[in-house]
């Protein structure tokens, strides 16, 4: 008989009866801080917990009375959207004091705290930890002064804290994202699709400044995702003659026709004699020795301004709900720990590994050990800067190897934002490693009709910041014309094919690889990336394209919320698309705050309906001014989003009215998001080396050769891994008739989003973060970080 899982604990075994809890935003501030702080107020009170809130960081923690207030369920509500951090920020030097910290320790116990949620950067952080080291020894001073009974150092014996990285730079160690980098990413993307189409009017040259005192990160990941021509980060000083390179490399991109040329620094950059490149010196230095215009933007607080995107809503929510947990679990002999993302899994590690880690990155910087300080910046940091070097900047053509092997790419299926990102990499990648790139428009109605045409390095210049499918896609399957199909790649002499796309793609793979039997043309290394908006595909966790779709989703919702604002009760019924997956409804639902989300994965009935309307009701009741209900398209064929609609109106009469909203797509369209120009840029990389990987294992007897079950793979991001994963043996793991995946890991945060929405239910916790230590370098395999 099987054993029970025993890590399979069950929300409720975790009660926080009797435990305050208190909350505070520290340093500067980041988007996401107050979703992040929603989720910690929401968890608390939902396991029984008191919660606080501690306004104006340390300093308010410090001055004590009205800056430390008992947060409730409504405080809360519309934060979620906010930018910025709504109980407030300070830098405060008195903290650093001990008489600071004996002060703050005498108003926590005057309120009966002993756990602190502390959202902030590794200063904020260490700070905290400092305060938990000496708590039992500021409690005797307080003792000693007469201050709180001798009994209190017994009730509140330790101080437990969990900490949530809050910084816009992602410069600590440990970590993937911090809370808030992605939202600046998107300030910046913003700004520099729109300066290109006036560099582009002018012919101008821009230099863009952004944020990074010690941390390059912002500025290496804006230019893998703008496909900027030269950047400059702290951690890695351009070798000396870098001027000279520079022009060249802006000089050529010129001649080649273009009329643009973007270079991106870092505030912190320096050379390698430690001496500052500022943005006017770069102004300066291309104006004299090339002559071109040349305009310099500085960004500064734009990029810790504006709504924080749906990554860091989710994140800061999942980490927030996260960090209750980890102190509820805690105990007197736990380490202080900060709940971070490995990949897509929330992680706990100790808080000062983590910090000790993140002060290395600027030791060796300070003495000059630049290749250390890239790799003790973490895997993802390392494979930013190697993969922006390869597309970057290309190699003399007596410079590359000559491998004579042909690769067509070609996109699969509906389009999606990111797509064109995956193809430009794939084509400088494949030039890179000497092969010859094709391009096939249309498909595989396209390839059997013979619209296949080289395709080379500039061809694919300004690719990464556009939307939809600039080879065009279609939905046509390979079965019906794979003869053609076979025949075409005899002609072009094909020897590896990459494919981008959704469902469609997934099983196009399989029927040219069940196809190989009849057609040797087929008998070659396959590979296919997913990009789909409805992330519905086999074998990975994420999508190209679906967090596009997911910004349009939560951009849409804050609008229609907002609209009701000063109105009277209302309650808005919002259709999502997806097809059969409710990834979309789910995970949008998340982010927006949505109060239910209506999918196909998760049955309901009436009477599941009936209680939305009765828990909506009762909230409207008190003091919830809108309701949010999102519905996946195909979630069920009765209850459509009219019968939805219709119902919430007639039995919310009297309390609130309701509106409905279609979304349509609206969600398909736009400019690809950061993460996902960098998730389809990052992943194709991946996959263009494993296809001459594959192309050098199998080719013999002057020919490619490959029948294996592991050479016609799927690229995807599963848990803490991006893993090639062979098509076939991801059949048993699908739902054809639905064209969904059998086991889907989001359906966990759904539990999530019924919390922070206040309804009772249970949450399966045996997925939450287990106490691990950092690690410098993390297996090959394990590169997760690709996610951004």
């Amino acid at each position: 008989m099987a054993q029970p899982d025993t890590k399979k604990i069950f929300f409720e075994n975790l009660s926080g009866a009797g435990k305050a809890i208190a909350v505070l935003t520290s340093g500067g501030d980041a988007q996401g801080m107050n979703a992040a702080v929603r989720a910690v107020v929401r968890m608390g009170l939902y396991v029984g917990a008191k919660v606080y809130f501690i306004h104006e960081g340390y300093q308010g923690m410090v001055d004590g009375g009205e800056n430390i207030k008992e947060a409730t369920w409504e405080s809360v509500s519309s934060m979620l959207q906010v930018g910025g951090t709504v109980i407030g920020s300070a830098r405060c030097k008195e903290f650093r004091s001990h008489e600071g910290r004996l002060k703050a320790a005498h108003n926590l116990v005057q309120q009966g705290i002993t756990n602190l949620c502390v959202i902030g950067g590794d200063g904020s952080l260490t700070g905290a930890n400092l305060f938990r080291e000496e708590w039992s020894g500021l409690l005797g001073e307080l003792v000693d002064q007469g201050l709180i009974e001798a009994d209190a150092v017994q009730k509140y014996s330790a101080l437990h804290i969990v900490g949530m990285v809050g910084s816009i730079d992602n410069d600590f160690c440990g970590t993937d994202m911090t809370i808030g980098t992605d939202s600046a990413l998107h300030r910046i993307i913003e700004v520099v699709d729109a300066i290109m189409t006036t560099a582009q009017s002018h012919q101008r040259t821009f230099v863009l400044e952004v944020m990074g005192r010690h941390c390059g990160y912002l500025a290496l990941v804006s230019a893998l995702a703008c496909g900027a021509d030269w950047v400059l980060i702290p951690e890695m000083p351009p070798e000396d003659g870098w001027e000279d390179k520079m022009c060249q490399k802006l000089s050529a991109t010129r001649s080649r026709g273009t009329r643009l040329n973007i270079i991106i620094v870092a505030e912190g950059s320096i050379d390698r004699h430690g001496k500052p490149i500022t943005s006017n010196y770069l102004k300066e230095l291309v104006v004299k020795c090339l002559g071109f215009d040349t305009r310099v933007t500085i960004l500064g607080h734009v990029q810790r301004g504006g709504t924080p995107s749906a990554f860091d809503r989710i994140l800061a929510s999942r980490m927030g709900v996260e960090a209750v947990l980890a102190l509820l679990e805690t105990t007197a002999n736990t380490p202080a720990c900060v709940v971070s993302l490995c990949g897509n899994q929330s992680v706990r590690l100790p808080l000062m590994e983590c910090v000790q880690m993140t002060q290395e990155v600027q030791k060796a910087m300070d003495e000059k050990r630049f290749e250390e300080a890239v790799k003790l910046r973490g895997r993802s940091f390392e494979n930013n800067l190697k993969t922006y070097k390869l597309l970057a900047h290309r190699k003399p053509e007596s410079e590359l190897p000559t491998s004579n092997f042909n690769v067509a790419v070609l996109n699969v299926g509906a389009p999606a934002a990111g797509m064109n990102a995956a193809v430009r990499s794939a084509v400088r990648v494949g030039i890179s490693e000497g092969h010859k790139m094709f391009a096939v428009s249309d498909g595989f109605e396209g390839f059997y009709k013979g619209q296949i045409k080289e395709i080379k390095w500039a061809d694919v210049g300004g690719w990464t910041g556009q939307g939809g499918s600039l080879l065009g896609t279609k939905r046509t399957l390979p079965a019906k014309h794979v003869d053609k199909i076979a025949e075409q790649m005899r002609m072009h002499n094909i020897n590896a094919l990459l494919v981008v796309g959704g469902f469609e793609a997934f099983e196009s793979l399989l029927q040219l690889y069940e196809a190989r039997a009849t057609y040797e043309e087929l008998c070659i290394p396959m590979c296919m990336l997913p990009a789909t908006i409805s992330n519905n595909v086999p074998g990975t966790d994420l999508s190209i394209g679906a967090d596009t779709a997911l910004n349009a989703i939560v951009e849409t919702c804050d609008r229609i919320k907002q609209s009701a604002s000063g109105t009277k009760r209302r309650v808005f019924i919002i259709e999502t698309m997806g097809g059969y997956c409710g990834y979309l409804a789910s995970v949008g639902g998340l982010a927006a705050g949505a109060d239910a989300a209506y999918i196909y994965e998760e049955p309901f009935d009436i009477r599941d309906l009936q209680a939305n309307v009765e828990h909506l009701t009762e909230k409207m009741k008190t003091s919830i001014q809108r309701g949010l209900v999102l519905r996946n398209e195909n979630s069920n064929e009765n209850y459509t989003t009219d019968f939805i609609y219709q119902l919430y109106s007639e039995e919310g009469k009297g309390v609130f009215d309701s509106r409905k909203n279609v979304l349509g797509h609206m969600q398909q369209g736009g400019a690809p998001s950061p993460f996902d120009r960098n998730f389809g840029t990052k992943i194709s990389a991946k996959a263009m080396q494993w296809v001459t990987k594959k192309l050098t294992e199998t080719f013999r007897q002057g020919r490619v050769f490959a029948n294996t079950e592991d050479s016609c793979c799927l690229l995807g991001m599963r848990r803490r891994a991006l893993v090639f994963q062979p098509v076939v043996q991801l059949k048993e793991h699908t739902d054809f008739v639905h064209r969904i995946p059998k086991e889907q890991w989001w359906l966990k945060l759904r539990p999530l989003m019924k919390i922070l929405a206040k309804y009772k239910t249970s949450y399966d916790v045996s997925d939450s973060g287990q106490l691990e230590h950092v690690v410098r370098n993390r297996p090959k395999e394990s590169d997760a970080s690709v996610a951004m």
